[in-house]
C-alpha cells in the first residue's frame, strides 16, 4: 500500500513547481559544498534562526525526502537571505534568492504533501495490525486529492495523481474480498459502514454520468448484501472446521423446553413467537447485527476478538486471520533494496563478504541496546572502507578460529 502512495505521488511531483524548484536549486547548492554549509549555519545565527533543523538533502527515487528538504527548509527561511550576502557566487548561480512568495507555496504543497507522509508513515512503522482500516484510508486519500483538484495551486498536477490512484484504487471490483471482509469484521465499521464505502466509491467510479443517488445507494446495499453472502460462506467454512465445545453450542440450536403442562399460559406464551428469539441467528449474524462501538486511539483490534472470544468464539477467529494480515510489503521492499545504499558507484568493488558484513554491522548497530554509535552515525560507518576491511579480517580469522577448534 505505502508502494502505490509513493507511486501516486511521485506521479504529481513530476510537474515541475516553479517555487519548488528554485528552492531545490539553492538547497542543492548549498549542501555541495563543506564550506558553504559552515557558511549558512553561520548565515542562521546572524539571521537569529532558533530552529533546531538544518537543510535536508534530496534523493530522487524518494518523494519523501522531497518533503523532509522543503520543510528543512522552510524551517530556516530566514536564513537564505542573510546568506545570499554571505556568498556572492550563489545568487549567480541559484539565479534568485527563494523569496517569501516562494515559502508561501512551499508551505501550500507541505500541507498537500503531509497527508501522504503521515498514511506511508502509518503502513510501514505500525507495530499494530492495521489492515481494518484499508478502506478508510484510501478514501481518506481519495478525498485529499478531490479537495484539492480545484486548487489553482494544484490542478496541474492532482489529476495525474487522479489517474494513478484509480488505477490501483478507484474501482472496488478489483479488490480482493478479503479487504471488505477486514471492514465487517472491524467493530467499529460493519456492513454501515461498507454502504458509505461503496456508496462513494460508486459516486468516484460515475462522476461522469448521469447517475441518480437513489440508483447509487440501490447498487451500494446489492454489494454490502454481496460481501455478506461472501462472508457468511466464509464463516460456514470456519464453522465446520471448529471441533471446540464451546463454537459448536454456539452454533446449536438449544433444544425445545419441555414447558409444565399444568402451566399453559406461561407455555401458550413461549410457544407464540411474540418475544424476540435469535436461536436462528448466527454467531456471524448476531455479531453484525450488535451496533458499532468505538474504540481509544491506539487501540489494537485484534484485544477485542480476545475479549470477545466467548460471545463470538468462529468471529473472534476470523478475525484474527483476517485483520492479521500484512497492509504493505514496504519493509521487505526495503531489505531487498538496501544493497543498492551500500553498494555506491564509488564502491563496485567490494567483495561479497565485503558487502554481508556492512550490511550486518548496520544492522548489529541499530538493533544494539549499547550506545556503540548514535543512529546519524551509521551511515558514516558505512562508508568508512578502513572499518570495513577490519571487519572483514576479523570475520575471516574467526573462521579460521572455528576450523581449527573444529579439527
Amino acid at each position: 500500500m505505502a508502494h502505490i502512495i509513493n507511486l501516486v505521488v511521485k506521479m504529481g511531483l513530476k510537474h515541475e513547481v516553479y517555487h519548488v524548484k528554485n528552492l531545490q536549486d539553492a538547497v542543492k547548492y548549498i549542501s555541495a559544498s563543506p564550506q558553504r554549509i559552515k557558511t549558512f549555519k553561520q548565515a542562521m545565527k546572524d539571521a537569529v534562526v532558533e530552529s533546531q533543523r538544518f537543510l535536508c538533502g534530496e534523493t530522487p527515487t524518494r518523494w519523501n525526502s522531497t518533503f523532509e528538504l522543503l520543510r528543512s527548509a522552510y524551517d530556516v527561511k530566514d536564513a537564505f537571505l542573510e546568506y545570499s550576502h554571505h556568498d556572492p557566487m550563489f545568487l549567480k548561480t541559484v539565479g534568485r534568492v527563494p523569496s517569501h512568495s516562494d515559502f508561501e507555496m512551499i508551505k501550500k504543497m507541505m500541507e498537500f504533501l503531509e497527508k501522504f507522509k503521515k498514511k506511508t508513515e502509518k503502513f510501514s512503522c505500525s507495530t499494530k495490525s492495521i489492515f481494518h482500516t484499508y478502506t478508510r484510508e484510501i478514501l481518506d486519500i481519495e478525498q485529499h486529492l478531490r479537495k484539492h483538484e480545484t486548487n489553482p495551486d494544484f490542478m496541474f498536477m492532482v489529476p495525474d495523481m487522479k489517474n494513478k490512484y484509480d488505477k490501483y484504487w478507484g474501482d472496488y471490483d478489483t479488490k480482493s474480498d478479503y479487504v471488505f471482509f477486514a471492514t465487517l469484521l472491524d467493530p467499529q465499521c460493519k456492513s454501515k459502514f461498507m454502504k458509505v464505502v461503496f456508496t462513494q466509491m460508486l459516486k468516484a467510479k460515475n462522476k461522469e454520468k448521469k447517475i441518480y443517488v437513489d440508483e447509487i445507494e440501490s447498487k451500494a446495499c446489492a454489494k454490502v448484501i454481496d460481501i455478506e453472502c461472501k462472508l457468511d460462506k466464509f464463516f460456514k467454512t470456519y464453522l465446520e472446521r471448529s471441533n471446540t465445545t464451546s463454537s459448536s453450542q454456539q452454533e446449536t440450536p438449544e433444544e425445545v423446553v419441555n414447558f409444565d403442562d399444568k402451566n399453559e399460559f406461561f407455555g401458550s406464551y413461549m410457544t407464540s413467537g411474540s418475544f424476540p428469539s435469535t436461536l436462528s441467528e448466527s454467531q456471524l449474524q448476531r455479531y453484525l447485527n450488535e451496533d458499532p462501538i468505538g474504540f481509544d486511539k491506539g487501540y489494537d483490534i485484534l484485544t477485542w476478538g480476545e475479549n470477545n472470544t466467548v460471545r463470538f468464539p468462529i468471529v473472534a477467529r476470523m478475525a484474527r486471520d483476517i485483520l492479521g494480515m500484512q497492509i504493505s510489503i514496504v519493509a521487505s521492499e526495503s531489505t531487498f533494496s538496501n544493497g543498492r545504499r551500500v553498494i555506491t558507484d564509488y564502491r563496485t568493488n567490494f567483495s561479497v563478504v565485503i558487502v554481508e558484513a556492512l550490511i550486518c554491522t548496520q544492522d548489529w548497530l541499530r538493533k544494539s541496546s549499547l550506545p556503540i554509535y548514535d543512529y546519524d552515525e551509521v551511515h558514516d560507518v558505512l562508508a568508512d572502507d578502513d572499518l570495513a576491511i577490519d571487519i572483514v579480517d576479523a570475520i575471516h580469522n574467526l573462521k579460521l578460529t572455528g576450523k581449527r577448534s573444529g579439527n
